[in-house]
């Protein structure tokens, strides 16, 4: 039988940390007799190709495409905790990030700079953020420009590089990379945090049943209190499991909606 689809995506500050967190729900989901698992976790360069495959067994999306091109293509299994700065059991915000040069402004005091996004599906790059902003717009524009980098590590190094003066980041990924490649942070300073939002849910495809969902589910918190996973969910700042009712995800249309209604449609 052909293997089904899993991938750990979004946090990759720590690779090999990632690939030993699935190996132990791996060894977990294989004693609970769970059919057809991979060896390995897939990489994947197109997320939403591969979010929508119909072998997906488990992955992490982000909160704003799970409400609008993956809503009702896919099915919520739970999301972390994490106890990374500005965590709050599963919930979190973005911090904006600007270089040191500019710690001392408010949010106010980037009218008229530059901007960096990672994609303009992103919960904490872009909607937070531009929720944040959309008081502050006149007729649709903030910034001078905005920047679509592909990333939130390419975001970070565009503001530090000075091809734009202000970014979200998601505060996982920031804590992250402070972290474990400190160089990338190095000159820079948080100057706001942008409001709460869910953190990232973990999914699956639609054709995952009921029972294998429960065994996920089961696996995934027994996972938690595992003596033996501690380092690695320690190194990924892991400290939980929840499952919440989807309807908690309303959080991202709602950010959308409110800077939608103040005509601030994109980050501009």
């Amino acid at each position: 039988m052909t293997a089904r689809l899993a991938s750990l995506p979004m946090y990759l500050a720590n690779r090999p940390a990632v690939a030993a967190l699935w190996e132990l729900l791996r060894h977990s989901l294989a004693g609970a007799r769970l059919q057809r698992l991979p060896h390995d976790l897939t990489w994947p360069d197109d997320y939403h190709a591969h979010w929508l495959a119909p072998d997906l067994l488990l992955s992490q999306t982000c909160g704003y495409p799970f409400t609008d091109d993956l809503a009702g293509k896919v099915q919520l299994l739970g999301a972390f905790a994490y106890d990374a700065p500005q965590c709050s059991g599963m919930a979190c915000r973005s911090v904006l990030v600007a270089r040191a040069e500019h710690g001392h402004l408010g949010l106010e005091g980037f009218r008229g700079l530059r901007a960096a996004f990672n994609a303009p599906n992103s919960q904490s790059g872009y909607n937070a953020f531009r929720a944040l902003v959309a008081p502050l717009a006149v007729k649709g524009h903030f910034f001078a420009s905005a920047l679509e980098t592909g990333g939130h590590g390419a975001s970070v190094a565009a503001v530090r590089e000075g091809r734009a003066d202000l970014a979200s980041i998601d505060c996982v990924t920031y804590a992250a990379l402070a972290r474990y490649t400190p160089q990338a942070t190095e000159g820079l300073c948080v100057i706001a945090t942008t409001e709460a939002y869910p953190g990232l849910p973990l999914i699956t495809a639609t054709g995952t049943s009921a029972a294998e969902i429960a065994l996920l589910q089961n696996a995934l918190r027994a996972l938690m209190a595992s003596a033996e996973a501690a380092p690695t969910l320690q190194a990924l700042n892991i400290v939980g499991f929840k499952v919440p009712e989807p309807s908690v995800y309303q959080r991202c249309v709602d950010m959308r909606e409110s800077a939608q209604a103040l005509g601030y449609p994109l980050l501009a």
